[in-house]
């Protein structure tokens, strides 16, 4: 009996509306199944998003609309032989476990075999006169050893290329199981015929390599799984949650929403990001935030999901919960990071699928050619098993993704999330930087300095109103007031936020935006350090002044990238006098203050025009017209989410060094992307034409193609190199790099 599952029950819903299902998908052995798979799906009607991971072989789609079946994909990709299910952590991981216990039963059973063959083929190499009985039987043990050994260690790629044959399509297992088998079908028959080589040797020889290459990219895959592996062990499944009376209870966290009550105990993680209602403690929060320094906190402080509880009772306000918290936001960015494809990336994948054709031709061709020049049928079959090897895609196809894969999984470890894949190219190519200031080259932790002037209920009234914004300046007022209440309210980009109280207009921005203007002259002359927020609540009005600090490494950072030779520019919508100290005091000479968002756009695309390639990196929601519109962007964790998603970036903590950081890493990883694509193609250029004129016999095919996949996955771990690189010479090396393999594409 058929059992009917109804996975779309299972699928997440936002609150806009966006639902998403992520599959753990059965049957991908290659970057070419990644294009097969997204292209069979692109036209379901509905489907918004299609992508796949090789990673950790995840698919996730999105979709909006009702017409879209779920039961439709799985059918899809059933037909071309893959298999899916719900994606779940532990799952995944006992699925991994196994197929690298598998993987390294393959490995051991081929190299075994490979090594015992070995030994019988140096002796019918070396044996000189050896007498055709003594080579048969040599012959005859090696076809005992390698035909079993051979069924059982070629599983991998036998299992892969039956699936891709079976749903009529091409992947780069079918080159490499028709050139294993044709070297044991030839091997056996010279045995049968008394001749005197076999290629037993060559052919558990190529799995030997084959193997190891598999085994070792599943390891790296695995190693930069394990940074989200990390994430994930943060979370906790239970939370304590406190109803109104004070009573305790365990619940799930899923089902936790914001407004509950939970309390952390010392030793427990944070089960959901909220505001702490009573006790005090210090959270180690470094895998959220990027601190290694505990943090003390205590009533009215904001804490995240993850984080670690080392010494009091807290009891906690929840804010956001269940797929919405910080830890949620960083698991999905690092995801991104992973699962989308840059520029390269693509280029390479075209380039493979592709490629799996072309190795059938080109071995066809070289035998007919064999033939027609008067050559045995042996001799031109022996030729086109060569080129069937030596041409397999494998460092094609891994030249570009493991280079992403160890890089990404750096710039976490740096602090540093990326939003979309190509930011790496982009982010290797900037000449420019563009700050914004408040809460960028400023500390997101300021403090009102003049609340003894200001009557208490006007700011308790102004408090409220500015939990209802994420810029730093509004969370700077509302801290003053930790228990008060959020407000529903209206925020326009660059001005301010407003709500009716009472029946009363509120706002809360800028001078202009609540029309104090009058009010603001009378201050007279300030601390350039010092901003200016209004509070008009109907016919009252005061002017918070909020004393603005720059970031602990705001000035070690801005010189080290005047060092490596950046523009700096600041581009800010804070006054001028202000824009100015923090320019003067980081020695920035090209600053521009009292800015709208349009008009940070328009000095972005002007710089654009100009040539620049910019990087912008700001936090506030009116900085995300300008992160768009940026070449290539980066904008803290705490900023707002239009923000974060505007950006290609995001930075962890409140250092400013991670940017540096980046910036070496993605010229390093950029590097080795372009010196990957030309030692592959490089390979192929000198290989290829050697396989087909015959110099080459299927053993050396076997350890140069093998070889040279090995060599691109070795060089690619080098991106999670942290040394710092020189700029003239890292440079100079990507010219070169560059120009080799622009030539050779």
């Amino acid at each position: 009996m058929t059992v009917s599952v109804d996975y779309s029950a299972l699928a997440i819903t936002s609150e806009n509306g966006l639902k998403r299902f992520d599959a753990a998908i059965e049957g991908m052995t290659c970057a070419a199944c990644i294009g097969d798979i997204e292209k069979s799906l692109r036209d379901l009607p509905g489907l918004l998003s299609v992508r796949v991971n090789y990673t950790n072989r995840r698919l996730a789609l999105e979709w909006r609309d009702d017409k879209f079946s779920l039961k439709t994909v799985f059918d899809r990709l059933i037909l071309k032989g893959y298999q899916l299910h719900p994606f779940e952590i532990a799952e995944q991981e006992r699925q991994e476990n196994e197929t690298s216990r598998w993987l390294l039963r393959c490995l051991a059973i081929a190299g075994f075999a490979a090594m015992n063959i070995m030994l019988l083929s140096v002796g019918v190499w070396i044996g000189g006169d050896i007498d055709p009985a003594t080579r048969d039987l040599f012959h005859g043990v090696s076809a005992l050893i390698a035909l079993p050994a051979a069924a059982f260690a070629g599983q991998p790629f036998f299992i892969s290329a039956f699936t891709a044959l079976r749903s009529s399509r091409l992947n780069m297992d079918v080159p490499i199981s028709l050139g294993i088998l044709l070297a044991l079908i030839m091997s056996v028959y010279e045995t049968v015929t008394h001749a005197d080589h076999a290629y037993f040797d060559s052919a558990t020889m190529l799995l030997s390599f084959l193997l190891l290459g598999r085994f070792l990219d599943h390891i790296m895959r695995r190693k930069t799984r394990a940074v989200a592996a990390n994430l994930a062990a943060l979370r906790t499944p239970i939370a304590c949650a406190v109803s109104k009376n004070g009573a305790e209870q365990l619940i799930p966290v899923s089902q936790l929403k914001p407004g509950d009550f939970i309390r952390i105990r010392p030793g427990e993680h944070v089960a959901a990001d909220g505001e702490i209602v009573s006790g005090a403690s210090s959270l180690d929060e470094s895998l959220i935030t990027g601190e290694t320094t505990r943090r003390a906190v205590s009533p009215g402080d904001k804490i995240y999901a993850g984080s670690l509880n080392y010494e009091g009772s807290l009891l906690l306000r929840v804010i956001a919960a269940n797929g919405a918290s910080l830890l949620d936001e960083i698991e999905l960015l690092l995801e991104k990071a992973i699962n989308t494809r840059s520029r390269y990336m693509r280029l390479a994948d075209r380039v493979s699928r592709l490629y799996a054709p072309m190795v059938h031709i080109a071995a066809l061709a070289t035998a007919l050619c064999w033939l027609a020049n008067g050559s045995s049928f042996h001799d031109a079959l022996i030729t086109a098993i060569c080129v069937l090897i030596i041409t397999c895609p494998c460092a094609l196809a891994l030249a570009v993704p493991t280079v992403q894969v160890v890089a990404s999984g750096a710039l976490f470890r740096a602090g540093i999330l990326l939003n979309s894949a190509d930011s790496i190219e982009r982010l290797a190519e900037i000449d420019t930087i563009v700050f914004d200031k408040t809460g960028t080259l400023t500390s997101p932790s300021q403090r009102v300095i003049n609340l003894t002037q200001i009557p208490s209920s006007l700011i308790d009234l102004a408090a409220n109103l500015a939990r209802a914004s994420t810029h730093p300046l509004a969370r700077a007022i509302a801290r003053e007031r930790p228990n008060g209440i959020t407000l529903e309210a209206k925020e326009e980009q660059g001005y301010g936020i407003s709500t009716l109280i009472n029946g009363l207009e509120a706002r809360l921005g800028s001078i202009h935006f609540c029309h104090m203007e009058e009010e603001a002259k009378k201050l007279g002359s300030l601390d350039p350090s010092v901003s200016l927020v209004a509070f008009r609540y109907g016919n009252e009005g005061v002017i918070f002044q909020i004393q603005q600090n720059l970031r602990s490494d705001a000035v070690e950072t801005i010189a080290q990238l005047n060092q490596l030779g950046f523009a700096i520019e600041i581009l800010s919508g804070d006054r001028i006098e202000s824009v100015e100290k923090i320019a003067n005091e980081l020695a920035i000479d090209d600053w521009h203050g009292a800015l709208k968002p349009a008009d940070k756009v328009a000095r972005l695309t002007e710089l654009a025009q100009m040539g620049k390639k910019v990087l912008m990196i700001g936090d506030g929601l009116n900085d995300a017209p300008a992160l768009a519109s940026a070449y290539v962007s980066i904008s803290p964790i705490d900023a707002t989410k239009i923000t974060q998603a505007a950006a290609d970036a995001v930075f962890l903590g409140e250092p400013l060094a991670p940017i540096i950081k980046t910036i070496e890493l993605a010229r390093r990883a950029r590097r080795l992307m372009w010196e990957n694509l030309a030692l592959s193609v490089i390979y192929n250029i000198f290989a290829v034409p050697l396989a087909m004129a015959g110099l080459l016999t299927p053993l050396i095919a076997a350890a140069a193609m093998s070889g040279s996949s090995l060599l691109v996955t070795v060089n690619a771990l080098r991106a999670g190199d942290g040394s710092p690189l020189n700029k003239s010479t890292e440079e100079e090396v990507f010219r070169n790099d560059a120009s080799i393999a622009g030539s050779l594409l």
